[in-house]
């Protein structure tokens, strides 16, 4: 059963606060898969943190160029970008240049920490920041609660901070960043890498398991239609397989939410109460997703208060 939608539950969509089941994949048991040559991905499980995942249920991994490392996402925790960390060091021994935190969910940006030893450059949204003073204090409480003290990690802020686009280069390629609009979250980084030509798009794209939105509706539409314009054939999820092809896995996304946004839409026209909306609204999307009735709810909440003022 999920657990009753608040505006906090809302708000803090990318981090299942209330439902916490204490089952699920052990960290150490995940494996990294190349998608291709010199990225490698670890696919995070369609879970929640547990003890057990070390809240290691995103899609992280890194990229080996030829005068360093970029990592693509650091992890949901100390314990989780520690073990990155480790595989990394398995595969090169060159030098971590760059840690990207592709948005302000404790399961992206709570592992780099991991990564201090290194003295690379943290990279993120201009916005994340802000982000992060506003969240991270409670999102490293709510870890520190479920893993430990020691594992949980802490909040480590950009150092370069993207506020439209930017370049890094590895030396034999060239990473491509884009800071977008208001959408999954208020401050989603997306990467696209030249060398392999796999999009990163981060929480921007969910494929298998139910998108959580913690930002503007609308405006991951318009971010939809940004990232079409990359042009990329195939794409590294913020979850689900390590790598799909971009067109069908964006359909699917866009999909749920047109569902979400037409069906809130005439909630609203239609007085229906937002406690009876978050029970009824894209219920016709239920089989297409794992944790469903986690996030759908809360969705809807966040979707409900922003169209109601359309």
């Amino acid at each position: 059963m999920s657990a009753p939608v608040t505006r906090r539950t809302a708000l803090f969509g990318g981090f299942c606060l209330c439902c916490l089941p204490r089952a699920g994949f052990a960290v150490d048991a995940m494996t990294m898969e190349e998608v291709a040559p010199g990225t490698f991905i670890r696919r995070g499980p369609d879970a929640e943190a547990t003890p057990e995942n070390a809240d290691g249920i995103a899609n992280i991994g890194f990229i080996i160029g030829r005068d360093g490392v970029l990592v693509t996402e650091s992890g949901g925790s100390l314990a989780d970008g520690q073990w990155l960390r480790r595989e990394i060091a398995r595969r090169t021994d060159k030098p971590v240049r760059y840690v990207m935190l592709t948005h302000v969910h404790p399961d992206h940006v709570f592992g780099a920490a991991a990564f201090r030893g290194d003295n690379p450059t943290f990279v993120g949204h201009a916005g994340l920041r802000g982000a992060l003073d506003a969240r991270g204090a409670f999102y490293r409480q709510r870890l520190a609660e479920i893993l430990g003290e020691e594992k949980a990690g802490e909040v480590v802020y950009p150092a370069m901070e993207v506020k439209e686009g930017a370049e890094i280069d590895l030396g034999d390629r060239t990473l491509r960043l884009t800071a977008h609009g208001n959408a999954h979250t208020s401050c989603d980084l997306s990467m696209l890498d030249t060398g392999s030509g796999l999009l990163f798009p981060a929480d921007l794209l969910f494929v298998g398991r139910v998108p959580s939105l913690d930002g503007s509706l609308l405006g991951w539409f318009k971010e939809i239609e940004r990232l079409k314009a990359v042009g990329a054939t195939d794409a590294v999820p913020g979850h689900g397989p390590t790598r799909v092809a971009f067109a069908p896995a964006m359909a699917d996304l866009a999909r749920y939410l047109s569902a979400l946004r037409d069906e809130t839409r005439k909630a609203v026209a239609t007085s229906v109460p937002i406690e009876t909306a978050v029970r009824t609204v894209a219920l016709g999307e239920k089989d297409h997703w794992a944790l469903f009735d986690t996030y759908n709810g809360r969705n809807v909440t966040q979707a409900y208060q922003e169209l109601e003022w359309e």
